[in-house]
């Protein structure tokens, strides 16, 4: 009877613990309701999961977007959480409902920080903690200034892949406990693959330090390597489950744009340390290594954490060290560590270390709960040692503040805020002391300090907002049937709502934003650039071409036999601020001229997808005859055709009109051709004289035949067990009642 009664303990309040992250959430949208709309969440994130929701209402699996080609790969950029159940589902739900965008980002945002807040519960409940502690966990683990600022508002990928890790925690520490029965290496499997799905591989890098330092730990504990087994294979079995989606990531991050970023980038965004007094108070502002590598002040909103966690593990140090550190030696080591990896250099792939904080965040409520009880437990009823804590450090942090000039544009009022929330966890304290409701103050006093920091500081932190209308949704003034090339400034500097308060974007389509009105654009917003049009046309993360590269496609390759026309693109959109038109002017029609920009199309009908040419350039020494193509059914992930190759010495040599990737595949009837591509631009098919039929385009890469072989196999261990599983638990307590 008392597990079931704590069950229910922990199903209500797991949920409560949601709900009320959930109504944190709806104040910050009546301060503002674009609070959650923001720069990538605009250039990226939604367009993307329009065409998401479009692909999967058509029945495509969302592999691939033809409405660009920068960010064709819609699996190989991994951000967008192709393979994630839980992602697509969401994606699909939310846009049945006829929102605007900032509600979908809202509703794709809020949706992701229920489930991370009833993770952070479970995973506080199961190390025994009260119900209000575990609360607590669950507001600093689902509210605190990095996920709010960055993973909610901007990067949604960091927070969709973020959302499982204290899930995967939970799982893993289940895994590990030998006092389960021999299924639980079923535990940890589902949320290590919704972690990797998630899309973002600084929370995969997380999960690999969580799993080593869990596997280290345990063997510590036990004596034997052989405790972490039911963990390893679960593991195992949860890379399985997401193989898709990590060996999409392996191929595509080869020679990609990523790979060519400046080291300076393995410098910016660290935290350095002294920023830490933000921990404290978050309007402490000292210089931070922006995006352009230059030391710039900067407010530390990443580093809010509701001023609870902070001041209990120091009150925890001063007045019960030695039994803390017994009870926390490991979280405390897993603690530093993960801190000290937020402030050194990346290297690699990786950059930007301060995204290690949410997982810092986590780690710290841990460990701030047990000092938490601790104190609570040792010390004598009704003595206020973490709220005098709290006053000792808000008021020592200010004068600090005062002294050193760290305090920053918005220092006043939070610091008066801070200061009336350490009096008032005083007062409470004292008022409370013998009230069940004592323990509830943390959880309390975290939720007020942490609607004040969003309320007093923009939780945007300076990166740009754009006045996207939902005019975007419609295609016009530009053709649907035709393939763009933009050309405008940069996006962050021209197109924020700074620069330009009046909607924009109905003519340039800066990003991925072209996605919405369903227009096929070379452009496209992409960290990786995985493409090849990336690389050779110089496109940037947001999209923009380089000016220079601009220039030359512009005046030497927009002509009948340029390379925009080997690529199909037959539409030029110039922003207005550049000063610029496609040459010849005998090839081009000038359509529309607004204030924005202007559009030109060819004056030819527009470019067929798919094309018989009888050369190209990149095979300069040999000639092809041409082939006739007919009833082009040119969808996402495929391209059909009927061909009809002459009879001869010379094969044909078609040319489709879409990104190159590794993976695609070429077949008429049970015959297979060998898929090349234009200097890695667009796929090259040849094929022999006399041949004709259906001749079908299909990316079918490796990794997601492989991949999906695994995910299947796994699936099925995964399904079996969990009935085996639940078969023993009713033979076992059949057994209990027949012996009772």
């Amino acid at each position: 009877m008392k597990i079931r009664v704590d069950q229910w303990t922990n199903f209500l309040g797991a949920i409560g613990a949601g709900l009320i992250v959930v109504g944190f959430c709806f104040i910050l949208l009546w301060h503002d309701p674009l609070v959650f709309w923001n720069d990538d969440y605009e250039l990226s994130v939604l367009p993307v999961f329009a065409d998401v929701a479009r692909s999967w209402s058509e029945g495509h699996w969302p592999l691939l977007s033809s409405c660009s080609w920068v960010c064709g790969n819609l699996a190989g950029e991994f951000q967008y959480g192709t393979f994630s159940v839980f992602v697509n589902a969401a994606v699909v739900l939310i846009w049945k409902f006829p929102l605007t965008f900032s509600q979908q980002a809202a509703a794709l945002s809020i949706t992701h920080l229920f489930a991370l807040a009833i993770g952070a519960f479970l995973l506080a409940r199961d190390r025994r903690f009260p119900v209000p502690l575990s609360i607590f966990v669950a507001l600093v683990a689902s509210l605190n200034g990095w996920i709010i600022c960055w993973g909610a508002t901007d990067w949604f990928g960091a927070l969709g892949a973020f959302a499982w890790l204290p899930w995967a925690w939970w799982g893993a520490e289940r895994a590990l406990d030998r006092t389960r029965t021999k299924w639980r290496f079923l535990w940890p499997a589902p949320f290590v693959y919704l972690v990797v799905a998630g899309g973002f591989p600084y929370t995969v890098s997380m999960l690999a330090l969580l799993l080593a330092w869990l596997s280290i730990k345990s063997v510590a504990q036990t004596r034997s390597i052989w405790s972490i087994l039911p963990l390893g294979f679960g593991t195992l079995l949860g890379l399985g489950l997401s193989a898709p989606a990590w060996l999409a990531l392996l191929d595509y991050v080869q020679g990609s744009a990523r790979e060519l970023q400046p080291a300076s980038a393995h410098w910016q965004w660290i935290v350095p340390p002294t920023a830490l007094p933000g921990l404290i108070l978050p309007s402490w502002t000292v210089n931070w290594t922006d995006f352009s590598s230059r030391l710039m002040p900067h407010t530390a909103t990443e580093l809010a954490c509701g001023l609870v966690a902070p001041v209990a593990l120091i009150a925890g140090f001063v007045w019960r060290g030695r039994m803390l550190v017994l009870r926390l030696k490991w979280e405390l080591i897993l603690l530093m560590l993960v801190l000290l990896l937020a402030m050194l250099p990346t290297a690699g792939l990786f950059r930007w270390s301060f995204r290690w904080l949410p997982f810092f965040h986590l780690v710290l409520a841990i460990c701030a709960a047990e000092a938490l009880r601790s104190l609570y437990d040792s010390i004598r009823p009704g003595s206020p040692i973490p709220a005098i804590a709290a006053l000792a450090l808000v008021s020592l942090t200010v004068i600090v503040m005062s002294i050193s000039r760290t305090g920053g544009s918005y220092a006043f009022p939070l610091t008066w805020i801070f200061l009336a929330l350490a009096s008032l966890w005083y007062l409470l304290e004292f008022s409370l002391r013998d009230s069940e409701f004592r323990q509830w103050i943390p959880a309390a006093i975290t939720f007020l300090a942490l609607l004040a920091t969003y309320l007093c500081i923009p939780p945007n932190c300076g990166v740009p907002k754009y006045n996207l209308s939902q005019e975007l949704l419609k295609p016009a003034p530009l053709d649907p049937g035709r393939l763009y090339l933009g050309i405008y400034p940069w996006a962050e500097q021209t197109y924020r709502i700074e620069s330009k308060p009046q909607p924009v974007g109905q003519i340039v389509r800066p990003g991925s934003t072209s996605m919405w009105g369903q227009l096929r654009f070379i452009n496209g917003y992409s960290p990786i650039r995985p493409a090849g049009v990336a690389r050779e046309f110089a496109a940037t993360i947001h999209g923009e071409i380089e000016p220079e590269m601009a220039e030359y496609l512009l005046n030497d390759q927009a002509g009948s036999d340029g390379e925009l026309a080997q690529l199909g693109v037959d539409g030029i959109v110039v922003a207005r601020e550049m000063d610029v038109a496609p040459q010849p002017a005998s090839e081009w029609q000038l359509i529309v001229s607004t204030d924005e920009g202007r559009v030109f199309h060819r004056r030819s009908a527009p470019l067929a997808g798919v094309r018989s040419v009888t050369s190209i350039d990149s095979r300069p020494n040999e000639e092809f005859v041409s082939a006739t193509i007919s009833r082009i059914n040119d969808s996402r992930n495929r391209v059909k055709v009927d061909l009809d190759v002459p009879s001869g010495d010379r094969p044909a040599l078609l040319t489709f009109s879409r990104p190159y990737f590794r993976g695609y595949e070429a077949r008429l009837g049970n015959q297979e051709f060998a898929v090349t591509s234009h200097r890695g631009l667009f796929p090259v098919v040849e094929v022999p004289a006399g041949l004709h039929g259906r001749l079908a385009l299909t990316y079918r890469p490796y990794w997601l035949k492989w991949g999906s072989a695994a995910a299947i196999v796994c699936s099925l261990v995964v399904v079996l067990g969990f009935f085996a599983a639940i078969s023993e638990a009713v033979r076992n307590r059949s057994l209990q009642r027949v012996s009772l």
